[in-house]
């Protein structure tokens, strides 16, 4: 069995991010990259202490975090962005540094968790994002979203029976998903499936696809 790796290698980390970000034709300043690379930092350092995350190899928090949160960015709606069930802040802390002209709610109901992802904003001086620790049905908002996005935790039909009462008239419900099983994909009446996605995340060979639901 291999050991686990107990050292963050930075240089290491910061060039297969650009090499992702390049192979996903996206553009970042290197501001940008010092922050997504300081962001799995301390991941990688509070994860040994907190278990924010079973994936303990910076090398695969590169690909199947940062680079697979990355991946839906050129589909998000509107500049009011809600990240429901974020955990350690996925994917809602890669996609706040490299749109920073967007607003983003960090929701989650886990204290350890938000305590976490509250240290990553003040650390990274991310203006655009404010963290919500709250269930998600208890969160009742003054202004709703134009995007829900979220790593999907429960079948569609539950995850927007959830959320909802969160998301704008003319907003978009971005789902992440690994491997489409049917029934996985059946809607709750007045919601449809706009595009179905398959997403290429460099560096990772698993199934990935982004469901954008509209209300008809």
């Amino acid at each position: 069995m291999s050991q686990p790796v107990k050292v963050f290698d930075k240089s290491a980390c910061q060039a297969q991010c650009l090499q992702g970000i390049k192979a996903m034709s996206l553009t970042a300043s290197a501001l940008q990259i010092s922050q997504c690379v300081d962001y799995l930092e301390l991941l990688f350092k509070w994860n040994q202490r907190l278990n924010l995350t079973a994936i303990r190899n910076p090398q695969e928090m590169v690909s199947r975090h940062l680079l697979d949160s990355l991946s839906v960015m050129p589909y998000l709606h509107g500049d009011r962005i809600i990240d429901v069930g974020t955990g350690a802040g996925l994917p809602g802390i890669p996609l706040a540094i490299m749109n920073p002209n967007l607003n983003f709610f960090l929701l989650d109901s886990n204290h350890k968790k938000q305590v976490f992802v509250s240290q990553v904003v003040k650390s990274l001086s991310l203006k655009n994002v404010q963290c919500v620790h709250s269930e998600v049905k208890a969160y009742q908002p003054t202004e709703k979203f134009s995007t829900i996005v979220t790593r999907a935790f429960a079948p569609l039909s539950l995850m927007l029976a959830l959320t909802e009462h969160l998301l704008a008239d003319k907003g978009r419900f971005l789902a992440m998903l690994g491997r489409l099983e049917q029934e996985t994909l059946s809607l709750p009446p007045g919601f449809e499936i706009e595009h179905m996605v398959s997403l290429r995340v460099p560096q990772e060979n698993a199934q990935r696809h982004l469901g954008i639901i509209a209300r008809i």
